[in-house]
């Protein structure tokens, strides 16, 4: 019976011993992931087997065997979670720094629109109106090339303010008929309308006006006088404070 008991004992000693030296890192190494069990369970094997057959004889070293292979698993199987979770926390850490950058870029972004903004605001509160002129050759429509760049910021500009409307008047030299001069200088504020509702002004913010040749004030065979005839200009226009507050 006293046998039988330090045999048992020893047993559980070698259990307990191959388990602990299953878990040792130092003893077990890195996992196996080739599907042939991980050298910390290989680990737990030889440990609990040598220890098993010299505390407690053959049961021993089979007991001690098979518990050092369960524990050493487990630690594997442990060290495997806590490698993945270290992983995925690094690469959380490397979405948030890149989320981070592009927050402060759209920051910056925003910051240089709302400056510019302001300076826009600015400008506007010192005038209603805005415009430009466009010139054109003798008997002609056709928008010169030098014309659409800032036609097009205009329109650009109108585009962005609801309250905004533009007026464009056409005009002609006196030279020829009164009804073919008021038929060209419509022409003439049509082309140009056309090129602002591409920027993206709408139509019905769009006022067309066709004087001819009634406000012109060039003498007689002036030919350069004549020239500034030739024009459609174009006003944006805002409402004034006062009307703006009473239509709130």
């Amino acid at each position: 019976m006293t046998v039988m008991t330090a045999r048992h004992r020893g047993a559980t000693l070698a259990v307990a011993l191959a388990g602990w030296l299953a878990s040792l890192p130092a003893l077990a190494g890195e996992g196996d992931d080739r599907g042939q069990g991980s050298k910390q369970s290989d680990a737990g094997v030889v440990a609990g087997l040598a220890l098993g057959a010299v505390v407690a004889g053959p049961v021993g070293a089979v007991l001690g065997a098979g518990a050092g292979a369960v524990l050493g698993d487990r630690y594997h199987r442990q060290a495997q979670s806590a490698a993945t979770l270290a992983q995925d926390l690094k690469k959380s850490e490397t979405e948030r720094a890149r989320l981070e950058r592009s927050v402060a870029q759209l920051d910056g972004s925003l910051a240089q629109e709302k400056a510019r903004g302001e300076r826009l605001d600015a400008t506007l509160q010192h005038t209603d109106e805005l415009g430009l002129d466009v010139s054109f050759r003798t008997d002609d429509d056709s928008v010169p090339a030098q014309a659409m760049t800032p036609l097009l910021k205009l329109g650009a500009l109108a585009a962005a303010l609801p309250e905004a409307q533009l007026v464009v008047a056409g005009y002609a030299d006196p030279r020829g008929p009164e009804a073919y001069n008021d038929e060209l200088s419509l022409r003439r504020a049509d082309c140009v309308a056309a090129v602002l509702a591409t920027a993206g002004v709408a139509r019905e913010h769009i006022v067309i006006e066709a004087h001819g040749k009634s406000a012109s004030t060039a003498a007689a065979g002036d030919l350069d006088a004549y020239a500034f005839d030739r024009r459609v200009t174009v006003r944006l226009q805002l409402p004034s404070l006062g009307e703006l507050a009473r239509r709130d």
